[in-house]
């Protein structure tokens, strides 16, 4: 199906972003069963919680959620691929199974996006590749005694997210997220994948880069300023830098200031539904969080905007209705 090119929709609108994969998923109370259903029945390790093996074993629920955020107002879905790696997999033992997880992850959100995108030509609608940052940090010892050790290579990182992103590209995702970097070394890796992935197909498509401030400090978890981290990935030629996970909307907006200030490309922002509460769920209103988000919008600040953690299509449905009366912030190089 014939859509406009991303690059080309973001100079004149605000895109959506769609919400929380997990939190709705949650919502199904799900049984160890329904991870294994026609795939894993034998697996000799537990599944329940690798909600990833969803797009295989319970595809209609993965399709569902897509739905309700498109049916909201989202211009973008991610996949269902945050740990679809085989690095993020060892620990179930499901190596051999990243190759399904990913293909079958973006047809699923591809066969959702081209029905609403036939339905309404004017409101395209796209798939972005979630590329998590893995349980591995290429930067950090896990080893307080022994600094200089690394729990994963650059390489083994770059290979692993190889095949995770060559399954994304031949199940049809129009963009690429490497999403929620709380380690730019990890994320190089990712961009280096990607780079090979491109020359070896022998095209391109655009890349989202996502980092996570971990706290009020400012930094991501190795220690990287908003400034550092994308100065740190500026090296590609990328569609936006941004930011989600770890802060709410308010606690987000002023490393987005710096992006605002100090990246040539676009900027998004995914934030929380706030900070979870002491039984770890998120009591941010859609009304509230779009409150805040409107402040990103005065001040001309995103290009894309959606929900991280605790968001649902009630929150992505609140952004969206707000943002169609607001102008994308204008990309730096274009000024030029």
């Amino acid at each position: 199906m014939t859509k406009p090119e991303i690059t080309a929709l973001l100079k004149n609108k605000i895109l959506v972003l769609d919400g929380a994969m997990g939190t709705m998923i949650q919502r199904y109370q799900l049984t160890e069963e329904d991870f294994r259903k026609g795939w894993f029945e034998d697996h000799n390790k537990p599944l329940k919680g690798n909600n990833d093996l969803l797009s295989l074993t319970r595809p209609d629920i993965i399709e569902a959620i897509h739905r309700a955020y498109f049916e909201a107002g989202a211009d973008i879905a991610e996949t269902n691929t945050f740990s679809g790696t085989s690095i993020a997999q060892a620990d179930y033992g499901l190596e051999k199974a990243v190759y399904d997880i990913n293909f079958q992850s973006a047809q699923i959100a591809k066969k959702v996006a081209d029905e609403f995108t036939a339905a309404n030509p004017d409101k395209p609608r796209y798939v972005a590749g979630s590329i998590g940052p893995t349980n591995r940090t290429a930067s950090i010892s896990p080893d307080v005694n022994d600094p200089g050790f690394r729990g994963v290579t650059f390489d083994e990182l770059k290979e692993a997210y190889k095949e995770q992103v060559k399954a994304l590209i031949e199940g049809g995702v129009d963009l690429l997220l490497v999403e929620t970097v709380f380690d730019t070394l990890n994320a190089k890796a990712a961009l280096f994948a990607i780079d090979e992935v491109f020359e070896e197909i022998g095209r391109k498509l655009p890349i989202m880069v996502s980092g996570t401030i971990t706290d009020q400090s400012g930094r991501t978890l190795t220690g990287q300023t908003t400034e550092a981290f994308l100065i740190s990935v500026s090296h590609m030629p990328l569609l936006t830098v941004g930011l989600n996970c770890a802060l709410g909307a308010s606690m987000m907006r002023p490393y987005l200031q710096v992006l605002d200030k100090k990246s040539s490309f676009g900027v998004s922002a995914h934030p929380n539904a706030g900070l979870p509460n002491e039984f770890g769920q998120y009591d941010e209103t859609p009304e509230l969080m779009a409150k805040q988000i409107r402040q990103y919008l005065d001040e001309s600040l995103v290009n894309i905007v959606g929900g991280c953690c605790g968001t649902t299509p009630e929150h992505i449905k609140a952004i969206a209705d707000m943002v169609k009366d607001y102008k994308p912030r204008v990309i730096q190089s274009e000024e030029k």
